[in-house]
């Protein structure tokens, strides 16, 4: 958890119990005016109304080949490691709207379209990183050596999700650009509004943006 002066950013893992316990607990004890989510409103409405798979074979032309691709693995992925745990893919989100309700909180929707997201990701994404990416998973999967042990209910410590961004940055430079950097900055931009807006913000965003986000949110209040 970062606080700014009437921002409080929570680092959450889409999966994690300890997630929605945390981001409850944050949002009863301030009881902020605004709680801003790391989601866009198409994503926040599949959510709230338990629509899995969204995306349907028709949205390739929208989104590209590629960008539905990794959206389907994406979902799956997700939804088994959730599985594993008892946690649907972003219940924490759905705790913090519930929570945010409670408490007559106004909420944000901070993140980029997902539409915008994986149309750049088909557009940028090149295929030697798209296979040496499958290549990683079937490894994962298949070859014990690979395989990372974390505890999926709680939220990876800063030292492990600096260290899996550093490699994916290096192994998948346009899949970070896209996915992390890209949405990080959209997402500062919306931040800084808001808080010239609202006396107290929590924002409850996943905990591999919540770094840069925190430096690109210093950088826009120094301009």
């Amino acid at each position: 958890m970062q606080a700014f002066e009437n921002l409080i950013l929570i680092g959450t893992s889409h999966i994690a119990r300890e997630s929605i316990i945390e981001v409850e607990k944050i949002i009863e004890e301030e009881k902020p005016e605004l709680v801003a989510l790391e989601l866009d409103k198409g994503r926040f409405f599949a959510l709230v109304n338990e629509e899995k798979g969204r995306l349907s074979f028709k949205d390739i032309k929208l989104i590209g080949f590629k960008g539905y691709l990794f959206a389907k693995l994406g979902e799956f992925v997700e939804r088994k490691l959730g599985g594993k745990v008892g946690v649907s893919p972003g219940e924490e989100m759905l705790k913090a709207a519930e929570i945010a309700t409670k408490n007559k909180c106004k909420i944000a929707l901070i993140d980029q379209k997902i539409e915008i997201t994986l149309k750049r990701f088909s557009k940028e994404i090149t295929w030697k990183e798209k296979f040496r990416f499958f290549a990683d998973i079937v490894k994962g999967v298949f070859i014990k050596k690979y395989r990372m042990s974390i505890d999926l209910s709680k939220v990876p410590d800063k030292e492990f999700i600096a260290n899996i961004l550093k490699q994916v940055k290096v192994r998948y430079p346009n899949f970070y650009k896209v996915l992390v950097e890209e949405r990080n900055k959209y997402m500062a931009v919306k931040l800084v509004k808001l808080m010239k807006e609202y006396s107290k913000i929590v924002a409850v965003v996943g905990a591999g943006h919540e770094e840069e986000i925190i430096e690109e949110i210093k950088l826009l209040q120094k301009t």
